[in-house]
């Protein structure tokens, strides 16, 4: 059986799917911390880097 990785980098661009995915997520991880990037200003745009790992 394999092991899931120890860190997960997670990237995205949907707030309310980022939500829901780490709801799940948070079962097996630990939010190491959160971070917003505006990649695309004067949009209403904004992307999140959440990185995860292992508990």
């Amino acid at each position: 059986m394999e092991r899931p990785p120890g860190k997960i980098l997670y990237l995205s661009c949907n707030p309310t799917t980022l939500a829901r995915d780490l709801a799940v997520l948070r079962k097996t991880y630990d939010i190491a911390s959160i971070r917003t990037f505006d990649f695309f200003p004067h949009t209403a745009h904004i992307e999140t880097l959440a990185v995860l790992r292992r508990g």
